[in-house]
């Protein structure tokens, strides 16, 4: 058991060592980009402010599901024209609308619905919680955990593809365990600090999308190869 223990307790030092890593190597990503007052297009300015970008990014973790955030953004621009970004206006715009003006986010139609729902529980509910958010259709973990700690600053950490991928070739997870699971190993690690939590998870899509891929791997010049299984095991 003393074994274990240690090992856990090694592997959660490897987790706040790569973080300091990734943000030595890429600097702030700024997340999660939203709407600046009067603009169309999200950017990366540091995070929701306000109500109204605090529900875009609710929307945006819907948006941005099974597809690239270029495509969620361009739907959220289309929102942003139509000025259906606010629970009221996407319960009362036509649900064929919609779909339309999302359409650029793929499976719209089915995300039309999402979005209808989500808001009507976010003007049904004044306090968001992760066990009511995860009972709203098409609300996942990783996306209940994505509006939490980006719209709401909450303490959970997201988990997603990108995480798997390379804490398994880390070796510090095996990527089929299941989702709490991870998350939890996550935040045992790191300091309960929701902007840290934010800018691990940014860190870890920019790492995965520029060099850790997950075909072909730019392994030359990572500044995670002294810690890659992956590597090592060659």
């Amino acid at each position: 058991m003393a074994g274990v223990d240690r090992k856990r307790r090694d592997g959660e030092n490897v987790i706040l060592k790569i973080y300091t890593l990734l943000l030595g190597e890429y600097g702030s990503q700024r997340w999660w980009p939203v709407t600046p007052r009067g603009g169309l297009r999200p950017e990366y300015s540091g995070g929701p402010v306000d109500d109204r970008q605090r529900h875009e990014v609710c929307y945006g973790a819907i948006l941005t599901q099974n597809t690239s955030w270029k495509n969620a953004s361009a739907a959220i621009v289309n929102m942003n024209r139509e000025g259906i970004l606010d629970p009221e206006d996407i319960l009362s715009v036509d649900l064929d609308k919609l779909a339309t003006t999302i359409r650029p986010c793929g499976y719209y139609n089915s995300k039309a619905v999402k979005l209808k729902e989500l808001s009507r529980y976010l003007i049904e509910n004044r306090g968001v919680k992760r066990e009511t958010l995860l009972k709203v259709k098409g609300v996942g973990p990783e996306t209940a955990d994505s509006i939490l700690l980006y719209a709401f600053g909450e303490l959970f950490f997201v988990v997603d593809a990108y995480t798997r991928r390379i804490f398994s070739r880390t070796g510090l997870i095996d990527g089929r365990e299941a989702y709490e699971s991870v998350r939890k190993y996550f935040e045992h690690a790191l300091p309960p600090d929701a902007s840290l939590y934010g800018e691990y998870h940014a860190l870890i899509v920019e790492h995965a999308r520029r060099r850790c891929l997950r075909r072909t791997p730019l392994c030359v010049d990572c500044p995670l190869i002294s810690l890659c299984r992956r590597v090592m095991e060659r």
